[in-house]
């Protein structure tokens, strides 16, 4: 009785492990997250040419609101149909976008798998997060020698934003690309000087994708070129001329 967690990193297909990609072929049934009941699973999409026609493919619902008791429900029902489905004695693997390790729903199944079926097996194969794949596209470090980076989930306590961006050299804003803007006229009074280097992407090697390299100067001022939840912004407080440099 076992499952397999597999991480499919930020939307390329071409991008997940080798073992990631025999587990799904190999795979009966196959459990993916969705924010609304009806809507089509982003990481079930990115992995689909490796589906065996036979696989059952089964949506579960997490829904995007930060009520936790709420969703303490919707936990306990997708982590009860997941185990269910390994007792049945089938091949099943649970899918996730990026890495399981990183804001992903992932982490509320296993710790309910844990506390409620513990006889459940459990294997997790990473995937490539969203933060390397920008900085890839973009030919940048995240970071060198004795640079910090920090990670931020979402842009809602900006103060809180604030804070951690003076304290880091390089900050990785992630999830709802609406807020950047507001970010970006923070940045200055969080220590970041008008030459920071700022990457900006929305659907990360996926189709659609948008890529931007600018700095703070440039930035300021204008809108921004993100309007979906799975963005991402980069901003380092050296300069790309001082990055050369080194």
């Amino acid at each position: 009785m076992k499952l397999y967690c597999v991480g499919c990193g930020p939307g390329d297909p071409e991008l997940l492990t080798v073992r990631a990609v025999n587990l799904i072929r190999g795979a009966e049934v196959i459990f993916a997250p969705t924010a609304r009941e009806g809507k089509p699973s982003i990481a079930l999409s990115v992995v689909e040419q490796y589906v065996d026609k036979a696989a059952k493919a089964v949506s579960l619902v997490f829904p995007m609101v930060k009520d936790r008791e709420s969703l303490k429900d919707y936990w306990r029902r997708n982590a009860d149909e997941i185990a269910s489905a390994v007792r049945s004695g089938k091949k099943v693997v649970y899918l996730t976008v990026g890495d399981p390790a990183l804001y992903s729903t992932w982490i509320y199944i296993h710790r309910e798998l844990k506390k409620s079926h513990p006889d459940v097996e459990v294997e997790i194969v990473p995937g490539v997060a969203s933060m390397f794949a920008i900085a890839n596209k973009a030919k940048i470090s995240l970071a060198e020698g004795d640079e910090t980076v920090a990670i931020v989930p979402a842009c809602y306590d900006m103060e809180r934003v604030k804070r951690t961006a003076n304290a880091c050299d390089t900050v990785i804003f992630l999830k709802d690309g609406r807020y950047f803007d507001n970010v970006i006229s923070m940045l200055g009074e969080a220590g970041f000087p008008d030459d920071a280097s700022i990457a900006i992407a929305q659907d990360v090697d996926s189709e659609g994708e948008i890529l931007e390299m600018t700095t703070l100067a440039d930035q300021r001022g204008r809108k921004g070129p993100t309007e979906k939840y799975f963005s991402i912004m980069v901003a380092k407080k050296k300069s790309a001329r001082q990055q050369q440099q080194q």
